[in-house]
């Protein structure tokens, strides 16, 4: 989960101070740090009978994916962060990797992507992304897997920039790393992943960032704030991140790239602004608006996950407990229509 905005969030307070397959659908984050989650059978038939149509998992998981058999659901499947050297540096365990957690389940699971790290860029393993998501294509190939881009996904740190969104721009310490992994995406067809949490930048913002916001509530809804762009104007910052950062990639030297918003969400407890009317007001605001695109991309559905399913007791406590969507003993803990579109 994206840590605060670190530099691309002060950038933004101070100034509001004075792809592949279906778009647009929705997704949920299916986190497992927890000891009293449901069967993944069952976790699977709540995905179907709540019309959730894909589903992120951060890490392979046999149990998971054998339930996932046959039901139709989108997956992007992720490689565990302390994988990294090993994926990079070694193509046979790169091919050990699809092997083990690709090939046997390849057309009975509908993967949509390969994750090849989260949350690593920058740092000291966002080196190994690129070398990674090179090997792990190569076994891809070599298996007989095709159509599934691999990628890896960033949280807002890795932006230097970010107000106005059209003068988004990759921090320096990001800027090595992700000139060439753009470019790289771009070469194959393949969307960036990016996590993109509103709910950090309202908190840590002592009161500057308004709730309606970076709850999506509106312009008209009171509270909520609106920043113009040259001719856009953003009355949410879900989408002032993900211009942003579609202007960060664009100034990497790469045109025309797909993003897909790997997390977002709000939690129901814990923190400054977190309950569970604003995290219903959120993450259902979110499910309505990502078809209609964002002001940088009118139009242009935005595939999105939300974070989580589950609120997950294994967790730093405080916010990170309750994003869940539900409880572990599968009640709600607030409402979702996932049939819901664009306005």
């Amino acid at each position: 989960m994206a840590a605060p905005w670190l530099l691309a969030c002060s950038l933004l307070l101070l100034s509001l101070a004075t792809f592949h397959g279906a778009e647009g659908a929705i997704g949920v984050n299916y986190g497992m740090i927890a000891n009293n989650l449901p069967a993944p059978e069952q976790v699977v038939s709540m995905y179907k009978a709540k019309n959730i149509s894909y589903v992120r998992l951060f890490h392979p998981d046999t149990t998971v994916l054998n339930a996932l058999r046959g039901s139709g659901i989108g997956v992007i499947l992720g490689t565990l962060n302390e994988d990294l050297p090993r994926l990079a540096s070694d193509p046979s365990f790169a091919a050990s990797w699809v092997a083990t957690n690709v090939q046997p389940f390849a057309g009975a699971v509908q993967f949509r992507y390969i994750n090849a790290g989260n949350e690593v860029i920058p740092g000291d393993p966002a080196a190994q992304v690129l070398p990674a998501m090179k090997n792990l294509e190569s076994a891809l190939r070599s298996a007989g897997v095709a159509g599934v881009p691999v990628t890896t996904a960033v949280a807002t740190s890795v932006l230097g920039a970010s107000y106005p969104p059209s003068q988004g721009a990759f921090s320096e310490a990001a800027t090595t790393v992700m000139a060439p992994l753009v470019s790289y995406l771009s070469s194959r067809g393949a969307p960036l992943l990016v996590n993109v949490y509103p709910y950090f930048a309202y908190s840590g913002s002592g009161g500057q960032v308004a709730l309606g916001y970076a709850l999506l509530s509106g312009a008209g809804a009171g509270a909520a704030s609106t920043v113009t762009d040259g001719g856009a104007v953003y009355t949410n910052m879900f989408d002032a991140i993900v211009d942003a950062t579609h202007a960060a990639v664009e100034k990497a030297g790469v045109q025309g790239l797909e993003l897909v918003v790997s997390e977002t969400g709000w939690p129901s407890a814990g923190g400054e602004g977190a309950s569970v009317e604003n995290a219903a007001a959120y993450n259902n605001n979110v499910v309505r608006h990502v078809d209609g695109g964002t002001p940088r991309r009118p139009g242009k559905a935005l595939e999105t996950y939300l974070f989580a399913m589950f609120n997950e007791n294994g967790k730093a406590e405080g916010v990170e407990q309750h994003f869940g969507l539900f409880q572990p003993d599968m009640s709600e803990v607030y409402h979702v229509d996932f049939t819901a579109g664009s306005p």
